[in-house]
């Protein structure tokens, strides 16, 4: 879902920047203030990317668990015990 997220606002902000240089060829006075959301945007998408991997978990194994949300699975370790 995160990376849901982060896909629609790179997306968001590839299409501000479209409309920014299409702005900004008809000389349109306000066309830097698209061009600043486009840069928003795309931070944004950015560390919506990263967060999965920020805030990745973890188990007994060292085995990342990308979902922090998900409950961690109890596995056994090499002599059978939990």
């Amino acid at each position: 879902m995160k990376l849901q997220k982060a896909l629609i606002a790179i997306i968001l902000g590839v299409l501000a920047l479209v409309a920014y240089l299409i702005m900004d060829a008809n000389d349109v006075s306000w066309s830097r203030y698209v061009l600043e959301a486009s840069g928003l945007f795309l931070m944004l998408g950015a560390l919506l990317f990263l967060y999965p991997i920020l805030f990745a978990r973890k188990d007994k194994e060292g085995c990342v668990e990308l979902d922090p949300e998900a409950p961690l699975a109890e596995t056994p370790d090499s002599q059978g015990k939990f």
